[in-house]
Formats: C-alpha cells, structure tokens, sequence
C-alpha cells in the first residue's frame, strides 16, 4: 500500500488475513489528502476487506475518495457488502393526538365487529348441533365437562367454603351485639345464592378454564392446526368451540349450585361453633329467606358468566398473532378481560333484577 499523486493504491489481497496491518499503516497516512483509493492490483477480497474500504471512506470523507479500477468479482462483493451503499432509515413522524384517537376508535369497531361475527357464529352452530352431531368429535361435549366442570369442583368447593366462612364470620361479631345471631343465616343464604356464588365460580373458572380455551386455540393458530381443519372442510367454530360452548354452559349452573351449597355450610359451621345456633334453625332461616327469584337469578347469571367466559377466550385465541409470545399475550388479556367482564355483568344483572 503506498500513496502517490492523491491515490492510494494497494496490492495483493484485502482479506480478514491482512485487513488489521492495514489499519496500522493507514496512520500515516491520515493527514494526507486521499482522493482516490485504486484497486488495480487487488484480486480478492471478502467482507473483512470491504469493511476496512468503507473505513477509509469515512477517515478520508473530506475528500471524498472514490474507488478506481475495481475488477468486476471485486466490485460485485464490494457491492454486496459494503454499508455505504445502504438508505439510513428515516424515522417516521409520530401520530399527533386526534389521529392517534381515530385509530383507537377504527380499531375498537372493527374487534366489536369480529367479536358480534363470532358470537354469531357460535350461537348458531351450538343450536345446529344439539340436532345433528355432524361436524363434531364423537365424546367431545363429555371430555369438555369433565375438564371444565368436575375437574374445577374442589377448588371451587374450597374457596367456596372459606368465603363461606368469613363471611359469616366477618358478620356474626356484628350480629351479636344486637342479639340478631340467627340473621347470619339470611346474609350467607342471599349473598352466596345471588352473589357472591356465581361471582366466585366464574372468576375462577375464567381463569382456569377461559385461559386454557385462549391458549389452546392460539397455540392451534399458531401451528396452523385450524388452516389443516378448514382443509378437511370443517368449520373450526363447529369442530373446537361448539363442544366447550356446549359443555361450559351445562357445567357452570352446577358448579355454582355446589359453591353455594357449600358456601352456606361454611357459614352453618360458624353459627353453630361460634354464635350457638342449632343446624336445624339455620337451615330453616335460610329456606325461609330465600325465595324461587333468587335461585333463579343466580342460575341465570352463572350461564351468562359461562357464554362470556367463552366467548372472549375463543376471540383472543383466534386473534393471535406471532409465535409462542402472542400465545402468552392473547393468553393474559382473556383472563383479564372475562374477569372484567364477569364482574360488570353482575354489577348489571344486579341492577336490573333488583328493581
């Protein structure tokens, strides 16, 4: 490598071998005035060379050197590699405020739009196959219950009856001071028969089984097992939802059933240890308190909890997008959005059935 007339002209091969003695050498040439680097005599290069060129270009960039008699293999891999031919991305400009509102909304309607598509979709096919089975895995529905419903029992049997007892306990210091032991019955009765029953049972199985159903669908997506069922000309709504539709909308009526029952003998274990009340007394209270508009309202509730529960699980899993992290991300926001949704649908359907 030597300097002659303003150019800088190099010999032999620019490779990884020697790349690193140039850049030493290059030093003394740093204050000069390069305006052209010639390749004449170079008959190989590689990435490392192309790399120690671009180099050069930006030691040298006052004068603005230009390449002279590159070889055609030796142009192409500077072509190839070098980093002086590539467009600097220029940052996009950011959304003002209006715009950024204007897509929210835009997005907002068009997943109220897929959402109504899919509950739609859902209701009807769940119809259609209470008639004819076709379409659907033979056993799927009783696979479904026992994994949504009896597997979910004791867990639900558990919280239920330490809700249950806290509850009655939590009131029954109260009561006591006024001689009203035996109103603990009413309070645990309507709590857990309106409210606190099918809250508590759609909560946990939202997060339960409401994230297994996002999950499971996702990871299908994800996979391409639903591209595969459309293939073989089944509707994936009929072939995968129906069956969970079907079998959480049977389970979840008896799975509150079983946490009411249970919450009421957690606090019947509270009025006879602590507040001196015979079974039999606070039994009769809370049949005598409890009307047929109370079953039924907290009956009702548990079938809307398991639609939505549902609903928004298979609408996050369909809507999955990327890898194993969306799965985990659609996976996340169907928990918490089927327990938001829960909680204001009672909020609701207790304002409606109250007055």
């Amino acid at each position: 490598m030597y300097l002659e007339n303003k150019t800088l002209f190099f010999d032999g091969n620019l490779t990884r071998f020697n790349v690193s003695e140039l850049l030493h050498k290059i030093e003394e040439f740093k204050d000069k005035e390069i305006k052209f680097l010639d390749l004449t005599k170079v008959s190989n290069i590689d990435s490392a060379g192309v790399a120690f060129l671009d180099e050069l270009m930006i030691l040298f960039r006052e004068h603005t050197p230009h390449l002279l008699n590159a070889s055609e293999s030796v142009d192409t891999t500077i072509k190839m590699f070098s980093s002086m031919n590539i467009t600097p991305v220029v940052p996009k400009e950011g959304l003002n405020f209006f715009t950024r509102i204007g897509d929210s909304l835009f997005r907002w309607r068009e997943s109220i739009i897929r959402g109504f598509y899919l509950t739609a979709d859902i209701f009807f096919w769940s119809f259609v196959c209470i008639f004819k089975k076709k379409g659907m895995r033979k056993g799927s529905v009783i696979n479904q219950s026992i994994l949504i419903g009896v597997d979910a029992l004791w867990i639900i049997g558990l919280l239920s009856f330490i809700l249950g007892l806290i509850l009655a306990l939590q009131s029954a210091a109260q009561l006591r001071q006024f001689g009203a032991n035996i109103f603990v019955a009413d309070l645990i009765a309507i709590s857990m028969v309106r409210e606190m029953g099918p809250m508590m049972t759609a909560i946990i199985v939202a997060g339960r089984s409401g994230s297994a159903i996002a999950s499971e669908i996702a990871t299908m997506k994800v996979t391409e097992e639903i591209d595969a069922i459309r293939m073989m000309a089944l509707d994936p709504i009929r072939y995968i939802v129906v069956p969970k539709f079907l079998a959480i909308t049977i389970c979840m009526p008896l799975l509150v059933t079983m946490s009411t029952l249970i919450g009421i003998a957690g606090g019947l274990i509270i009025g006879i240890t602590y507040l001196d009340l015979s079974a039999i007394s606070f039994i009769n209270e809370a049949i005598n308190i409890l009307t047929f508009k109370d079953v039924i309202v907290g009956l009702l509730k548990s079938v809307f909890f398991a639609w939505v529960i549902v609903i928004i699980g298979c609408y996050y899993g369909f809507s999955v997008k990327g890898g194993a992290e969306g799965v985990g991300k659609v996976t996340t926001m169907s928990v918490v959005a089927s327990i938001f949704w829960v909680i204001v649908l009672d909020a609701i359907n207790s304002i409606i059935f109250y007055f």
